[in-house]
């Protein structure tokens, strides 16, 4: 016979059932998953899914994470973007410091001009004398305005994953051309050949509102290519700085002269009056770019000045282009000859 408490219980849950039936069903109502064929009505692919996933008793995937991103994306890249008013730094530029830039990069160097008038007021007549007293012929005269241009470019040959260490091989190319001297065939009065190579280093390091970016060590034959009595060259060793703030830059460089005998050295005098260093200073100001370089030796008292100015561009990439230099070693034959020169012509490139 069955137990009088199990009876009870039954009669109590038989009326207490309606009850939780009911409220199974709200809560089934809200939380229980979707019947599978109800999802295909579903437009939006991320919904359907999200509705399959329910269907089949499947946790929803958490939110990609860069889904979750785009409303911070906008942020991030203010952030990240520079702040309005701050300038690109002239020499991260320059030498190619910056992470993104190109591993084995091509690109000018020293400035690449062209000055369709120059004028000197001293020319040297001085080293082409012993030439032309060999060869029997009357003095040639000079003119004292021709043009002067020059080329340069460097490469990157080696360098890090961040760009802070590079090593560069560069070439620059100086020549003075008697164009207008028709009298005596319009000759390259002068040309100097200059091949370095350079190791460079980003030293990131500040102070205030100064930046040093720049430590080169570097290696430079300079040369005009000529035979005895007018050839000129030397070899050297040099350490460079280079600091900036904003728009103004300063770079130092001292030289070590690589030593050969008398007899072989075709100016063993040229420390005298180029001098053991330079410092050269660059302002960029809407767009116009002005520098000034000093040089010299304060032994002997001798050295040399150029004041240097480049103009919004005026044709195509290309900007005019002041020059003046005062001093010794405008040019290797002239480097013992003292003369102040004023030149006008177009520019592809400055300092930095």
């Amino acid at each position: 016979m069955p137990n009088p408490t199990l009876k009870l219980l039954a009669r109590r849950l038989a009326r207490a059932w309606p009850l939780v039936a009911g409220a199974a069903g709200a809560a089934l109502a809200q939380t229980a998953p979707p019947a599978a064929a109800s999802c295909a009505s579903i437009g939006s692919d991320a919904e359907r899914l999200a509705c399959y996933d329910r269907a089949s008793g499947r946790a929803a995937p958490a939110a990609r994470s860069d889904e979750a991103k785009p409303a911070a994306a906008p942020a991030a890249a203010a952030a990240a973007a520079p702040a309005p008013g701050t300038t690109r730094s002239l020499i991260d530029a320059a030498w190619g410091f910056d992470p993104g830039s190109t591993r084995y990069a091509i690109d000018l160097f020293n400035p690449n001009y062209i000055l369709a008038a120059r004028y000197s007021d001293r020319v040297n007549y001085q080293p082409f004398s012993p030439l032309f007293d060999a060869a029997a012929l009357p003095a040639q005269a000079l003119d004292s305005t021709e043009a002067k241009f020059q080329i340069s470019f460097k490469g990157r040959l080696w360098t890090t994953d961040d760009r802070r260490w590079g090593l560069w091989g560069a070439y620059t190319q100086q020549s003075q051309w008697q164009v207008y001297n028709a009298a005596i065939s319009r000759p390259f009065r002068e040309t100097n050949y200059m091949p370095e190579l350079i190791l460079s280093y980003r030293p990131g390091v500040d102070a205030g509102d100064w930046h040093w970016r720049l430590l080169n060590l570097g290696f430079i034959h300079e040369s005009n290519g000529r035979s005895d009595i007018i050839s000129r060259s030397w070899n050297r060793l040099y350490a460079e700085a280079g600091v900036e703030s904003g728009d103004f830059a300063v770079l130092a460089k001292a030289w070590y002269k690589i030593h050969e005998s008398e007899d072989k050295s075709d100016n063993p005098d040229i420390l005298d009056y180029y001098g053991h260093g330079s410092i050269r200073a660059i302002y960029k100001w809407r767009e116009h770019s002005f520098s000034a370089l000093a040089r010299g030796n304060l032994s002997t008292g001798k050295g040399a000045g150029q004041l240097n100015w480049t103009t919004p561009a005026l044709l195509g990439p290309l900007r005019g282009y002041v020059q003046v230099f005062s001093g010794y070693g405008e040019s290797m034959i002239d480097y013992n000859w003292r003369q102040t020169t004023l030149g006008i012509g177009l520019s592809l490139n400055d300092w930095l």
